[in-house]
């Protein structure tokens, strides 16, 4: 009876084992092709980020954005700027804050018009 029951619990172990390490080279797997789907944005993203000094986080934030529409950002940067605006009672480091963050947000827009472009190219030059 010890024998049996010995026996079932390595063939339960190792089917367990098969099935995780499966699970791992299928997660393995897509967690390369998501890396290489954001290689490129993602660098240049990043070199945004280092060149303005301000996050794309950072910057939805200042301007109060949740969605990359060129209007909504146009909108709330105009407001904020001339809420800011020394001759008004505001602060010139809260303006130029709004101005780098527009500037940031700006570029990233710039990065994912250029990655669609892209993408379009690569599907029309596939068919």
């Amino acid at each position: 009876m010890a024998k049996y029951l010995a026996q079932i619990i390595v063939v339960g172990a190792q089917v367990v084992g098969r099935a995780f390490a499966r699970a791992l080279r299928q997660e393995y797997a897509a967690s390369k092709a998501a890396a290489e789907a954001r290689g490129r944005a993602g660098r240049q993203s990043a070199a945004a980020s280092s060149i303005s000094g301000m996050t794309l986080q950072e910057a939805q934030q200042i301007l109060n954005v949740a969605q990359m529409k060129q209007e909504e950002i146009q909108k709330n940067y105009d407001h904020l700027f001339k809420v800011n605006d020394k001759s008004v009672g505001g602060s010139f480091y809260l303006q130029s804050k709004v101005v780098r963050a527009k500037e940031r947000l700006d570029e990233e827009l710039k990065i994912e018009e250029t990655n669609a472009s892209q993408q379009k190219q690569s599907k029309e030059a596939e068919t």
